[in-house]
């Protein structure tokens, strides 16, 4: 790697949107190459398969491009195009779910494509094959009651429990204020808890998802 490319990576972020609103494109390059496994993670999440999360990742990436020169200097530009990604994805998310109440026939289980988010699964390299069968099971139940949220309480959980974010950065992507958040935060995570009440080992697998008060 030359010194200069070295020295291009190492940027702040705030720099590297002066370089590029400037006409450098490497240095939007570094902020892709920044960001992309953030945005990656949370889109895969909220959609379910990595076909859709990658068109999230750059359709994210090209908004906030078209946009940069409307970018606030003084935020963050990680928090911001990761807004921006959150938002895509509901939309995202809502076409899907038109798309699919089009179709007349209806679709077997996992026959739309989706998939079993890897983060989900417990892992244990001991397992037995009967406990590896039950963690699919498991993984795509939960992938079931994912897909049956709203894209709000969807965008809430995950952001939430799965991301860490904070209340009021949730409210910002979905439109709303803190409390109406903390409420679809709670419908989802009691979903969630519904659906996977028929397993034995809810009560951990609830620790582990981050979904047991």
């Amino acid at each position: 790697m030359s010194i200069e490319r070295a020295e291009t990576e190492s940027i702040p972020d705030a720099v590297a949107v002066e370089r590029t609103l400037a006409g450098d494109r490497d240095a939007y390059r570094v902020l892709v190459e920044r960001h992309s496994l953030n945005l990656y993670r949370l889109a895969y999440r909220m959609t379910g398969n990595s076909h859709d999360a990658e068109e999230v990742v750059q359709e994210a990436f090209l908004r906030a491009y078209q946009k940069l020169s409307h970018f606030a200097g003084n935020s963050n530009f990680g928090t911001w195009v990761y807004r921006i990604a959150a938002n895509y994805a509901i939309d995202r998310i809502r076409q899907r779910n038109v798309e699919t109440a089009r179709q007349t026939a209806p679709s077997g289980p996992k026959e739309d494509g989706s998939e079993i988010d890897p983060v989900a699964l417990l892992k244990d390299p001991s397992a037995s094959p009967e406990r590896l069968a039950g963690s699919a099971e498991l993984a795509a139940r939960m992938q079931q009651a994912l897909d049956a949220l709203t894209p709000a309480e969807r965008t809430a959980i995950v952001m939430r429990h799965w991301e860490g974010c904070a209340i009021e950065e949730i409210a910002v992507v979905l439109k709303s204020n803190s409390n109406a958040t903390k409420n679809t935060v709670f419908r989802a995570v009691a979903k969630l808890r519904k659906a996977l009440e028929p397993f034995s080992d809810f009560r951990g697998t609830a620790r582990a998802l981050g979904t047991e008060s």
